[in-house]
């Protein structure tokens, strides 16, 4: 593996770790008391402002021009698909994470805040598969393995 190479997946690595801090956040936010009401809503607004800030940065480092994706589809097309579900994916959560936020930052009324506790768990468990997805996509074309810590 080249120097360049290496040095790129150092990044990723790194940034796997801040995302994964991220979404440990959301979890830690979320299962505070409801009962707290405001405080339990800015916590959690916080903490899904982070993680939103993260995965664009973690959507720029791999989609971008001369990313992680460009380098897997160009070497390996064998695994374009994965890349292709990977990148859908991240329009997905984007969005989610920013509607989601949304609504926490302009005030939006939630009727039932267990729902939507569940629903913002929900897509933090999406999350952590879809790390894992990446990693395996790593491993898969470059016999690199990116840790469970990043």
């Amino acid at each position: 593996m080249d120097e360049q190479l290496t040095a790129y997946l150092d990044r990723v690595r790194t940034h796997r770790a801040e995302l994964r801090d991220s979404v440990a956040a959301v979890d830690e936010a979320l299962a505070s008391p409801l009962a707290r009401g405001g405080a339990w809503r800015e916590r959690v607004r916080a903490a899904l402002a982070e993680l939103a800030h993260d995965f664009r940065d973690h959507v720029e480092l791999t989609e971008g021009p001369g990313g992680l994706y460009d380098s897997v589809s160009r070497d390996n097309p064998r695994l374009a698909g994965q890349v292709r579900r990977l990148r859908r994916e991240h329009d997905r959560f984007r969005e989610d994470i920013d509607a989601y936020l949304a609504v926490l930052e302009h005030g939006g009324t939630m009727a039932d805040l267990p729902v939507f506790r569940e629903e913002v768990t929900t897509l933090m468990g999406q999350l952590v598969r879809h790390r894992q997805k990446g990693a395996d996509l790593v491993y898969e074309a470059f016999e690199v393995d990116l840790g469970g810590s990043g």
